[in-house]
């Protein structure tokens, strides 16, 4: 197994080319990544990560 890249970001478009190709930010990839792999790795927990980024973004464009 790829340590660096495991299978869960590689079903159909990597994960990272996925997010590169949108021009994300830390947020958007990290709410990406963890909603990608949260059925192969972690379950409930990377989707509460999911979250915990989601509501940053949130934060962020109801103060503009």
């Amino acid at each position: 197994m790829d340590k660096i890249n495991p299978d869960y970001y590689k079903s159909g478009i990597e994960t990272a080319d996925y997010i590169e190709s949108h021009d994300m930010d830390y947020f958007q990839g990290n709410v990406i990544k963890y909603v990608t792999r949260f059925r192969k790795k972690n379950g409930v927990e990377d989707l509460k990560k999911a979250e915990w980024y989601l509501q940053r973004l949130i934060k962020r464009y109801e103060n503009n």
